[in-house]
């Protein structure tokens, strides 16, 4: 029962670390990346969804993104989902596909963008602190019910707050590299 909540606070900060990995991956860095266009949700048929669902998204070339849509009457959805979003591309519909050509970075769009991804950065250390307190109230809850005894309540806190720094110093360690990213020119 210990192992068991130990493991499912390690998975649950596990699935906040890919999570940080996913929004990263989303912030535009000056190269083209599909990933900037995993956020765009487009009203297909009035039902929202996601781009990835209902079109391929390539970069063929390392400043050109690629929108090819399953069904080509979509197409002029998903230039309005694209141009309404924040990712700041301008699409050109060809009546086949959407081509986005992505412009160098200014250095005044860098220090935005630095911004944006120390708050995501921000946000998943919250998630991972969430997930400490709320595997420390289930421990304390098992003690009041005698599952395990204050030792093992407070073995369990020191062994969760060594993995909650170790997952805080994974995110800082992928915020440092992704502000390296974003600021070379």
């Amino acid at each position: 029962m210990y192992k068991d909540e130990m493991s499912m606070a390690e998975a649950g900060m596990k699935d906040v670390i890919e999570s940080t990995v996913r929004d990263f991956a989303g912030v535009r860095t000056g190269r083209a990346n599909p990933a900037l266009l995993d956020r765009i949700v487009v009203d297909y048929y009035d039902t929202p969804t996601p781009l990835n669902q209902i079109a391929n998204v390539s970069a063929p070339e390392p400043r050109l993104l690629v929108v090819t849509a399953w069904d080509k009457s979509v197409l002029g959805k998903i230039e309005k989902a694209i141009l309404k979003s924040d990712v700041g591309l301008v699409p050109t519909n060809d009546g086949n596909v959407i081509r986005m050509v992505v412009p160098h970075l200014t250095e005044e769009r860098r220090r935005e963008l630095v911004k944006v991804v120390r708050r995501i950065a921000e946000e998943k250390r919250v998630a991972v602190r969430a997930v400490r307190r709320d595997s420390i109230e289930q421990f304390r809850s098992m003690e009041k019910e005698g599952a395990i005894t204050e030792d093992d309540l407070k073995r369990a806190q020191d062994e969760i707050q060594k993995v909650t720094d170790k997952y805080i110093s994974e995110i800082d360690k992928m915020l440092t590299e992704k502000e390296v990213e974003i600021m070379q020119v």
